[in-house]
């Protein structure tokens, strides 16, 4: 664990470790799985820089992962933008959106913070299900192949190396922001953010800007994870979508970078190890997550983490 404490040692087992794994997996399915967890991973560190870090909770981070999706959709679907164009212009609409709607909301606390953000991921998921004529309703909408400067990626191989290099940047941009001055006031804002406006901190401004942060991350995800599944529904948009998120990030463990993506490779692989018990899939799902919590209450690795270092003591 020594390893994952150094600045840049977790990223570089990850990398070697996501270097391996095309070779380790004997199928597409497999690569098609590493490719959902790699984008869960990402959506899941930008909103632990925002839950685990500045402690505000978002319960509708799923309406950026859709507004992303849908705003690449229509724009190459419907109006034959390039694809790199449409990615970069829902990233920076989400940007906007999150700036603008993260000040008055940012303002609340505890659970009414809570019900705001829902309330915001509600009306998303009801405008991308109303809104037939742009977003094809309930049904859904084809989304074209990602073409980047006249290159293709075909087959989940070719997207594995760009959700993997993607998964890596996010990271390494998250620990970097975790060590800035940013991150440092995240902090203090978490512990106490009358302390830290006492002590000189633009409490508002951070908050603002590690908000659309994450909505960035999310939206990039679902952009690109549109272009990879081929097809986009509300559904991607919805309340549960988003406590599945939120989820990630605290059963790997809060403020733990690692831990976000240890939570989204655990959230996407479970359901998929459970598909055989049919009935009981969703029983079994929520007995492992309580106990997982109830064993380890700071999260996975830094549970994991601690138990380690008291059998060292020991």
């Amino acid at each position: 664990m020594k390893l994952l404490d150094s600045r840049y040692g977790g990223l570089l087992l990850l990398a070697a470790g996501l270097l391996l794994l095309p070779w380790l997996a004997g199928n597409a399915y497999l690569l098609d799985v590493a490719n959902r967890i790699a984008i869960n991973a990402i959506i899941a560190v930008g909103l632990n820089l925002l839950i685990g870090y500045a402690g505000q909770i978002s319960l509708g981070h799923a309406g950026f992962l859709g507004l992303g999706a849908y705003a690449s959709a229509i724009l190459c679907g419907s109006y034959d933008w390039p694809a790199w164009l449409a990615l970069l212009s829902a990233a920076a609409g989400v940007a906007l959106l999150a700036f603008l709607v993260a000040r008055p909301i940012l303002r609340l606390k505890g659970h009414y913070l809570a019900m705001a953000t829902l309330g915001l991921g509600m009306i998303v998921s009801l405008v991308l299900s109303n809104e037939s004529a742009l977003t094809g309703g309930p049904d859904g909408m084809a989304v074209p192949g990602l073409v980047l400067f006249g290159w293709e990626p075909q087959g989940e191989r070719a997207w594995y190396w760009i959700f993997a290099t993607l998964l890596l940047l996010a990271i390494w941009l998250a620990q970097n922001l975790i060590d800035s001055p940013l991150g440092r006031a995240l902090r203090a804002v978490h512990g106490s953010e009358v302390a830290a406006r006492v002590a000189g901190v633009d409490t508002t401004a951070c908050k603002v800007q590690v908000f659309v942060i994450s909505a960035v991350f999310a939206a990039i995800a679902g952009s690109l994870s549109a272009h990879y599944t081929g097809f986009v529904t509300p559904g991607q948009a919805s309340f549960l979508h988003s406590v599945e998120l939120v989820t990630m990030v605290v059963i790997g463990g809060m403020a733990s970078t690692y831990g976000a993506v240890l939570g989204a490779a655990l959230m996407t692989l479970l359901p998929q190890l459970l598909s055989g018990l049919e009935d009981y899939e969703m029983l079994v799902f929520g007995l492992i997550l309580m106990v997982s919590m109830i064993v380890l209450p700071q999260g996975l690795l830094p549970g994991l983490r601690g138990w380690l270092q008291t059998r060292r003591a020991a």
